[in-house]
């Protein structure tokens, strides 16, 4: 089998209805930014020494597959597997629960980020997050975008964010001093 199909050759792609739409449309742009988070949280689980939070970070590998898939697919109920409000809830859990585990004080302070590469992986991570979560949006104001995917990817980058958090080994926090 080849990978290569030469269909892309002039700059459109095949969406899972084998549609095809140019490679730098909201909707590839929304899937193709989930892609490049999930890689990234890839390289971070890698360096993860904690199991927990390796099947954590796993389990939302996993189910990125489903958002990214339905965002490939210009009618969403088509797509199989969907993400519901069940996930939300359990990355709310996730997020509860690191941030349980964490001093409270310190959380509302800002830190350099990355004291280790497995926090600086979620860290970049994280923004990946959040720019997918924009372009996702930009998709939204041109097509019908489920809103709980939307909710999904919000609350997902704030367990990303507790995640980087939990896993730093220091806190360099930012100081801002006023000028007196």
């Amino acid at each position: 089998m080849k990978i290569y199909t030469r269909s892309g050759d002039k700059g459109n792609t095949s969406l899972f209805d084998n549609s095809r739409v140019p490679k730098d449309s909201a909707r590839v742009e929304s899937y193709g930014t989930l892609d490049e988070l999930n890689s990234h949280l890839g390289m971070a689980r890698s360096l993860v020494d904690d199991q927990n939070i390796s099947e954590i970070i796993k389990r939302i590998q996993r189910e990125l597959f489903d958002v990214a898939g339905e965002l490939a697919t210009p009618d969403g109920d088509d797509f199989p597997e969907k993400i519901k409000q069940k996930n939300i809830e359990e990355l709310e859990e996730i997020i509860d629960d690191l941030l349980e585990k964490m001093n409270k004080e310190q959380l509302s302070k800002f830190i350099i980020p990355g004291s280790n590469r497995c926090s600086a992986a979620l860290h970049i991570a994280r923004t990946i997050c959040r720019r997918a979560e924009r372009r996702i949006i930009t998709l939204a104001r041109e097509e019908e975008i489920r809103e709980v995917l939307l909710k999904y990817v919000n609350r997902l980058s704030d367990v990303i964010y507790s995640l980087a958090r939990y896993v730093e080994t220091e806190l360099d926090y930012v100081d801002f001093k006023s000028e007196e």
